[in-house]
């Protein structure tokens, strides 16, 4: 039975430095000298001769740093989950995008969903709310960022996100209420309510306290999620 030496390497670490092509080199010792027996060595070999010492060259750190850096260009460029709207939804900017938007909603229902990127609530609702978009194209969805517009909902006393409004031409606001994904039939059942084929006189109702800019903005307290 043939004898096996099995040698340990101990790899000797040099400070690294840097070759013309970027690469770290780790300098290897000379192999020993001795008997001819078969000889073990971890996956790392290197030359059997003793000068100059054998390298070993690992891939450049530019190489995975430029890979880090597409990943994530390609990860922020998807469209965060707010923003992945249906056909007949429009993100609301300002008090002026709101008013004229429901102006020229004439005799449409609409409804505004208040809410906020960080609410754990109205994330989990929205692609629902979504899908029910897409079910009712003749009715209008507005969204309404509650950072974005913290006088307006705080005017219109939206205190809990998510939050809805129903409006409806002359008739103005309808209906107002909190609503988690759990009781996402509350809003089947007021689309139901009002979603009727009418008519309407006269400018749009329940928005007055928006034509009128108050003196003094209270300070600015955080939305509940529901």
């Amino acid at each position: 039975m043939a004898h096996v030496d099995v040698i340990r390497l101990q790899l000797q670490f040099q400070p690294l430095r840097f070759s013309s092509s970027s690469f770290f080199i780790i300098t290897l010792p000379p192999p020993p000298s001795g008997n001819s027996a078969k000889r073990l060595f971890s996956p790392i070999a290197y030359s059997s001769s003793a000068s100059p010492p054998a390298t070993l060259a690992l891939s450049p750190r530019k190489h995975l740093l430029s890979f880090k850096v597409c990943a994530t260009v390609a990860e922020t460029g998807q469209p965060k989950w707010w923003e992945k709207n249906a056909p007949n939804m429009i993100d609301i900017h300002s008090t002026q995008e709101f008013l004229s938007a429901l102006s020229q909603a004439g005799d449409r229902l609409v409804i505004v969903e208040f809410y906020g990127t960080w609410c754990a609530s109205c994330r989990a609702l929205y692609p629902k709310l979504c899908r029910t978009a897409e079910e009712h194209p003749e009715i209008l969805f507005l969204k309404v960022n509650f950072d974005e517009n913290k006088p307006m909902c705080k005017r219109l006393n939206v205190k809990v996100l998510p939050y809805f409004h129903f409006y409806r031409g002359a008739e103005g606001q309808l209906e107002s209420f909190s609503c988690s994904l759990a009781k996402f039939q509350k809003i089947k059942d007021a689309i139901e309510t009002h979603n009727t084929a009418r008519c309407s006189i006269g400018p749009p109702k329940g928005i007055d306290d928006l034509l009128v800019e108050p003196s003094s903005v209270p300070k600015d307290r955080p939305a509940e999620s529901v």
